[in-house]
């Protein structure tokens, strides 16, 4: 019982009150590296897909076609968005932004670029060609494609070369994953592949 009482004298003190009812913490503020849920900034979506390809969180953002002609737009959904924020950097108009993150890139000078490696298991490709008639860009570049299904121009991203799939052209690759989809054993992979670059201030 003593014990009760004396740490309620203790507790009563009014020192002891007015620093518990007045005490004060520092204002909160952003970090800079804080990164918000990605938001639509009013420009103009071309439906390149980029955002989509580089998302880590399946789901969490797709593009769409609106209700007027010709318009698209980036759909966030906040249950499986990780706010990492890599969409807002790679877009190339500017259609997205979460934070301060064109802020801090414009101030750093700092920018995301990514491109797409592809990868040919020449132990279990068979040669068969389908990634190469599938792929989508490859019937754009060679028509033949459409129509004989083989292609022997080295303007392609691949085609088949002495019986094996051979990349030719990696840099033309959209990263639609259509050729992994199409091979019959797994033989292919399409990854991305990200840098982070920096704009050199000349001296």
């Amino acid at each position: 019982m003593r014990s009760i009482l004396s740490y309620i004298q203790h507790m009563a003190r009014p020192e002891w009150v007015k620093t518990f009812f007045l005490a004060k913490t520092a204002p909160l503020s952003t970090p800079p590296h804080f990164r918000e849920f990605p938001h639509l900034t009013g420009k103009e979506c071309t439906h390149c897909f980029q955002c989509m390809m580089i998302c880590p969180a399946p789901g969490a953002i797709e593009v769409i076609r609106t209700e007027k002609p010709g318009e698209w737009k980036p759909v966030i959904h906040l249950g499986h968005c990780i706010r990492c924020g890599l969409c807002v950097e790679i877009c190339p108009e500017l259609v997205l932004d979460a934070g301060r993150v064109h802020m801090k890139n414009a101030q750093d000078g700092t920018y995301m670029q990514f491109q797409f490696h592809i990868t040919i298991n020449p132990v279990t490709c068979m040669g068969c060609g389908s990634c190469t008639v599938a792929c989508p860009v490859n019937k754009e570049i060679d028509p033949q494609l459409a129509a004989k299904g083989t292609s022997t121009s080295d303007e392609v991203i691949m085609r088949v070369y002495k019986g094996i799939n051979t990349v030719f052209h990696e840099d033309k690759c959209t990263g639609c994953k259509t050729c992994e989809e199409q091979c019959p054993t797994r033989s292919i992979l399409v990854a991305r592949v990200l840098e982070p670059l920096q704009i050199s201030e000349e001296t």
